[in-house]
């Protein structure tokens, strides 16, 4: 995985990252057993909002796009979402790489970093528990089916 580089998304990933995210999105829904999985109903204008709106990062071998991950702040917590790795590249550390990234280019102010995934989702689950992330006990709040995750910033915390 060491030919993959890591770069900011620009608007003209967006339509690679809304192909890469709805082919990373099926086995979710198989997962899960939903289709309702917003990543599966956005459009490309909703993807370049996102793009331009958050801090995306997009992995490429060569010219392919194999992965992407945003990072967006909400106050001091830094808030991960549609990390996105290649069906075929699964499995070989890039979406582990993809979560380090994220968690390193996070702003200064961040202590904690947060991010949610499918109840059923059980190799994220894994990874996301082996990269330090505990769940968060259930809430009103919290979306049907999903299990929300979290850990300190190590930098930042307090």
């Amino acid at each position: 995985m060491n030919e993959i580089v890591i770069e900011r998304a620009t608007d003209e990933d967006a339509a690679e990252i809304l192909v890469l995210q709805r082919c990373c999105w099926v086995s979710e829904a198989i997962s899960n057993n939903s289709m309702d999985i917003p990543p599966l109903h956005e459009d490309l204008p909703t993807v370049r909002a996102w793009v331009q709106q958050s801090t995306v990062w997009a992995a490429r071998r060569g010219g392919r796009l194999v992965g992407a991950v945003r990072g967006t702040a909400d106050g001091t917590a830094w808030q991960i979402g549609r990390l996105m790795v290649a069906p075929d590249l699964a499995g070989n550390g890039l979406g582990r790489r993809l979560l380090q990234h994220v968690e390193q280019n996070a702003p200064e102010h961040i202590t904690s970093f947060e991010l949610f995934t499918g109840s059923k989702s059980v190799r994220n689950i894994r990874v996301y528990t082996r990269a330090g992330y505990s769940q968060l006990p259930p809430d009103p709040s919290h979306i049907p089916g999903v299990v929300y995750l979290s850990k300190p910033n190590a930098i930042n915390s307090e």
